[in-house]
């Protein structure tokens, strides 16, 4: 049974339709990262490769709900995932409501290896997202 995690939900002051295309297409990932992690990240519109330590993973979109919610899964991982992004109304003018789901098929020791810092790390990616809509964006990130 996949291990679940939800983030917490974090409101971005962006539109639903705007935030959402800033992730519908794989290359813009890689255009948000700072310039010196880019090295070894390549991506097209629906997938995206990295090799980080010698260790190569890979995703690729399986869904796209536009202004809604955007499925990636694993594609060539040692495990198998899916991740969920979803873009609600905030009810504000201008506002979206960000959160991030993610199911991991994980053996027991992975699961209390990964576990909390999976966890840990949703919610790192709502909150620096939160704050560059704000403005607090760190240095080499853009939205």
């Amino acid at each position: 049974m996949p291990a679940v995690y939800n983030s917490k939900h974090g409101i971005v002051s962006r539109m639903p339709q705007e935030l959402y295309m800033s992730f519908v297409d794989m290359r813009n990932f890689v255009r948000m990262l700072p310039a010196d992690k880019q090295e070894g990240v390549q991506a097209d519109f629906d997938t995206l490769t990295a090799t980080v330590r010698g260790f190569t993973i890979g995703v690729r979109v399986t869904g796209r709900v536009p202004y809604s919610r955007i499925t990636i899964e694993d594609n060539g991982a040692p495990f198998q995932f899916c991740i969920t992004l979803h873009f609600d109304d905030a009810g504000e003018p201008g506002k979206t409501d960000f959160h991030i789901a993610a199911s991991a098929d994980l053996n027991l020791v992975m699961k209390a290896m990964l576990g909390n810092r999976i966890q840990q790390a949703l919610d790192k990616i709502v909150d620096g997202l939160v704050d560059a809509s704000e403005g607090r964006m760190p240095q080499g990130f853009s939205l």
